[in-house]
């Protein structure tokens, strides 16, 4: 397959170089610092399930210099989705089937205002990776999944194609049936890991073995359940319950990347995961107390404190 990956960092940096060291045809779409390393040195995985070193990846530094492709992945910060978007009406006018494993679930609405319906999968990454310095991904833990799949339902030959390339490339990976619920099912599981590593200031090992913070991040995700269940999708009632039986099964270690990004004084997705969550419960009349408290606790921190 031809691949654009719109976005080196950790999910990006991760799958995309995973898909190369496969025999996939990837284009990475980088930009500032990460960017001068990768043409200097190269893109550098370094990941418990195996390094991986592209001496010299495919780069560009806009998407509108990609040539034809047959998959563009998106795995920028939420707040670059819209410009990205507008982006991509070419390569997408072109017949690039697009996928965002960005955070959130707004994600695609926001794809959908610049690119034909048609052009757009469904997708969800479960990885802890991050940036370690330009040029170095770093991924933490053995998770490594991709889950994705048409918004219709159907097995199509795209999104097949996809699959085998994955599986070649080691990747876990699957096709969804109801790709709009597993997106929320994610989410769930995203508010709660990333507010609670977030607001706590720990990975998830301390915030799960103490009974108030654990209390707080199953609130956390249940919260966002009841507001996905009001919007309509079909989420079981206890599904917070099975999600935090989920995060007893990760890494100690394991944190998010928004945890990350707030260690490092870089801005935050917060306004898409929590505060996402408490604006869509406004909108709907469901409490969410839970994630209001974490939009607040990080506001101050929310565009970044990096001088």
């Amino acid at each position: 397959m031809k691949i654009a990956v719109v976005g080196a960092g950790g999910v990006g940096g991760y799958f995309g170089a995973r898909l190369a060291k496969a025999g996939c045809d990837v284009t990475f779409v980088a930009r500032g610092a990460h960017l001068a390393a990768m043409r200097d040195k190269g893109l550098r995985i370094l990941s418990e399930g195996g390094d991986i070193h592209l001496d010299s990846p495919k780069l560009v530094e806009r998407p509108e210099q990609l040539s034809p492709v047959d998959l563009v992945i998106v795995a920028v910060k939420l707040w670059d989705t819209e410009q990205v978007a507008a982006s991509l009406r070419s390569v997408a006018e072109q017949g690039a089937a697009v996928i965002s494993f960005q955070n959130g679930v707004a994600k695609d609405e926001i794809l959908a205002k610049h690119l034909p319906a048609e052009s757009i999968l469904g997708g969800s990454s479960f990885i802890s990776a991050f940036i370690e310095s330009p040029g170095v991904v770093r991924h933490v833990g053995a998770l490594q999944r991709l889950v994705f799949g048409e918004y219709n339902g159907q097995r199509s030959a795209r999104v097949e194609d996809f699959l085998d390339a994955c599986q070649r490339a080691g990747i876990n990976a699957e096709i969804h049936d109801d790709v709009r619920r597993q997106v929320w099912e994610k989410f769930v599981f995203l508010v709660g890991l990333s507010g609670a590593t977030s607001a706590i200031r720990q990975t998830i090992g301390p915030v799960r073995e103490n009974p108030r913070s654990r209390a707080f991040l199953h609130d956390l995700m249940r919260e966002t359940v009841a507001v996905g269940r009001a919007r309509g999708i079909n989420l079981a009632e206890n599904y917070a319950d099975d999600r935090l039986a989920f995060c007893d099964t990760l890494p100690a270690g394991m944190t998010s990347s928004m945890h990350n990004d707030l260690e490092r004084g870089n801005r935050l997705e917060v306004a898409w995961l929590s505060g996402g969550v408490a604006d869509y419960g406004r909108e709907l009349g469901v409490q969410t107390p839970r994630n209001q408290a974490v939009a607040d606790i990080l506001a101050i921190y929310a565009q970044g404190t990096r001088r």
